[in-house]
């Protein structure tokens, strides 16, 4: 049964004072009965059991308690961890706050009123470290079977960007190491995204220093290869910046058949190349001519680095301004496509995903890796993601014609989400009694009837 502490029995049940209204005194308590500020768990709750992705992850960590004795189960510990986290609550003491909200209640299967409580703060702490290494490369890989499985049927072809991020740390935790580019002491986790639907692949918790062609070459094949078991058929192409232009990681995409667009470090032997120099030229005398304050153009030509074992396409975006000339370089393996096609469409495309770490980590708060052991704060990275594909699971349910179709995480959390909303329970029945003048009605219920499981 639900305990109310001493303090909002004394305290914060005690009425209070605003300002009077046209004469008439306001007075306020929180004696309001039944109530949650979080309704929109709700929508989380029918997300979570339409993709399935607590209990996927819950499968991949060994249990040892006695069934007998077990009050939680270890997918409801989850549940509750990822529905806080989607509604803003990042750290896991809120969840002794929460333990006997209605709409939390409710969203894990638990009557509003009776019964025990939902997992308490430490409960939350103990199984964010308990996972060992091996049981987080199985949800690593659950998660990008969640990935796979969230496609009706194989793509034809889908394009995977992959990224760092700077993930600021305050102490000393185990694998943080000091960033001279960043300027301070970080993780730099990898994350993958499939850009175009803004769907989450994999996120790898590792050490500040930028990766090694080598690892990156690891991390890429061990990814391509887990997805080819699901989609033997689907051409994949894998798009980064400059860090993964490695020749580590060109021959592996090429050795998996994986197309590539990868950034590429400029130097001497590429400014002189003779292609490259006549663009150039050409580009810079038109510009002065026209007297144009900017003015790009593109060349591409064939080129191979002493770490390379053959020669391979390289696309230049050449930019001449009043401020001088601006070159940046682009390898890739495709064949087909101009250089502007190559650079413009492919390669900048990639700009979006930085949008998506955006959302992952800052309106997600996924940078609140705190935890010592580096396989608690990868836990704390999946359990983050998790929360994330629930977001972008109702986002996909929004009508098409509403505004919040195209909304970030934070909109999202503070109009669906962080929505009043008085539980009433009876003896036959649980009514959720949201407010009249709620402004996203429509588009809640219309998510709710979307989500709502087919009959059986």
């Amino acid at each position: 049964m639900p305990q109310a502490t001493p303090a909002m029995n004394d305290d914060i049940a005690s009425p209070f004072r605003f300002p009077a209204v046209d004469r008439k005194k306001v007075t306020a308590a929180f004696d309001g009965g039944r109530l949650t500020s979080d309704g929109g768990v709700l929508l989380l709750s029918q997300a979570e059991r339409a993709m399935g992705i607590c209990q996927r992850l819950a499968t991949c960590i060994a249990d040892p308690r006695d069934p007998a004795r077990v009050i939680h189960r270890l997918d409801d510990i989850l549940r509750a961890r990822v529905f806080a986290i989607a509604c803003g609550y990042e750290d896991a003491d809120d969840l002794d706050a929460l333990r006997d909200d209605p709409g939390f209640r409710l969203a894990l299967g638990k009557l509003p009123g009776s019964g025990a409580g939902l997992a308490s703060q430490p409960t939350m702490s103990r199984w964010e470290n308990a996972p060992i290494t091996r049981e987080l490369a199985k949800m690593l890989a659950a998660m990008i079977d969640i990935y796979c499985a969230s496609y009706p049927a194989p793509p034809a072809a889908v394009t995977l960007d992959i990224d760092d991020t700077c993930d600021v740390v305050h102490g000393y935790q185990q694998l943080s190491f000091w960033n001279g580019h960043h300027g301070e002491r970080c993780f730099l986790p990898i994350h993958v995204y499939g850009t175009a639907t803004g769907r989450p692949v994999a996120m790898l918790l590792r050490t500040g220093k930028t990766p090694s062609g080598v690892e990156a070459a690891g991390h890429i094949r061990r990814l391509v290869r887990h997805i080819r078991r699901q989609w033997p058929e689907t051409h994949i192409t894998i798009r980064g910046d400059g860090h993964y232009g490695r020749p580590e990681v060109m021959a592996v995409c090429e050795g998996c058949g994986v197309d590539y667009v990868f950034g590429l470090p400029t130097n001497a032997v590429l400014r002189a190349d003779p292609e490259i120099v006549v663009a150039a030229d050409a580009c810079a005398v038109k510009r002065a001519q026209r007297q144009y304050p900017v003015l790009r153009t593109y060349a591409e030509t064939r080129y191979g680095a002493k770490s390379w074992k053959c020669q391979r396409r390289v696309v230049a975006r050449i930019e001449a301004s009043t401020m001088g000339m601006d070159i940046r370089y682009v390898v890739t393996s495709l064949t087909e496509g101009s250089a502007e096609h190559i650079y413009d469409t492919l390669y900048c495309a990639r700009g979006q995903a930085e949008n998506l770490i955006k959302l992952h980590k800052t309106q997600l708060a996924s940078d609140r890796t705190s935890c010592r052991s580096p396989n608690a704060n990868q836990m704390r990275l999946i359990l983050h993601t998790a929360a994330y594909w629930l977001l972008w699971r109702i986002q996909q349910e929004i009508p098409k014609a509403a505004s919040l179709a195209t909304a970030e995480f934070a909109t999202l959390r503070l109009r669906l989400l962080k929505v009043a909303a008085r539980v009433i329970e009876s003896a036959t029945r649980i009514r959720v009694a949201f407010a009249s003048a709620c402004p996203d009605a429509s588009v809640l219920k219309a998510i709710a009837t979307n989500l709502r499981p087919a009959p059986t």
